[in-house]
């Protein structure tokens, strides 16, 4: 008997920042020898840990009850917060946290700990007197990985400012390249196939795209009222594969 694929819980987050030019996202490009959308650009992002849901103490600006009621969940939200602000500083190396953050070098080797697995965030604020700051972490998305995957994730998206004070570089690991980047100018590469965007990701870039500046996107994810679930469904019409989303003929078949 094949046993059913996990659907793990995962968080991604938005970092944007205003330009010269208006609002800017932070993406970074998946090394492309990864099982997992290889070689695409997403935003940092990744599965929930066990410890994440622990770090309540170290957290300022929001608790589970809100995160949890922001995400539509009995309890446990604040650990998808959390989660966000670990991808963020694993994969992009920006840590939010409320003050001044650490020396750049001394974030670097407990950056390079926490993606070799020999710490973890815990270690790295108690160790470091820091305290996580998630008051303008807002929820923007929730997308489900669709059946045919050779990884699934049930991801819970968000949107924040980026630390003004912090330089952002990929983890060459898991990431290997990053851009600061107009939403229609990703969204226009990704159209004219200079990069590759997933369809979560083309559809968040939409969201934001319109808006000027960090403090009318936070605003906008903040005014969307409840977030609804969207797991694609994969079909084949002649010879080709077609994603479709709910609402579409031919989803429910």
């Amino acid at each position: 008997m094949v046993e059913p694929m996990v659907i793990r819980p995962a968080a991604t987050i938005l970092p944007v920042r205003d330009g010269p030019d208006g609002l800017e996202v932070l993406m970074v490009r998946r090394n492309p020898a990864s099982e997992f959308v290889g070689g695409a650009h997403v935003f940092p992002g990744g599965a929930v840990e066990p410890s994440d849901g622990a770090l309540g103490a170290h957290v300022v600006g929001i608790d589970d009850e809100r995160a949890s009621a922001d995400l539509g969940l009995a309890s446990g939200g604040l650990a998808y917060f959390v989660a966000a602000a670990r991808e963020l500083f694993e994969e992009a190396g920006l840590l939010l946290v409320a003050g001044v953050a650490p020396d750049p070098s001394a974030l670097g080797a407990w950056r390079a700990a926490l993606n070799e697995r020999r710490a973890s965030l815990g270690e790295l604020v108690a160790a470091e007197g820091l305290t996580l700051d998630l008051g303008e972490v807002r929820y923007l998305a929730h997308w489900v990985t669709p059946h045919g995957q050779p990884r699934r994730y049930d991801t819970r998206f968000f949107i924040a400012p980026a630390p003004a004070a912090q330089e952002a570089a990929p983890d060459e690991g898991e990431t290997v390249a990053h851009r600061w980047v107009r939403p229609v100018d990703a969204l226009a590469d990704g159209a004219r196939g200079t990069i590759t965007l997933i369809l979560p990701t083309i559809r968040t870039l939409r969201q934001v795209a319109l808006v000027p500046d960090v403090a009318s996107a936070l605003a906008l994810a903040a005014s969307q009222g409840p977030i609804v679930r969207v797991e694609p469904h994969l079909r084949e019409r002649g010879g080709q594969a077609w994603i479709l989303l709910p609402g579409e003929p031919g989803y429910d078949d």
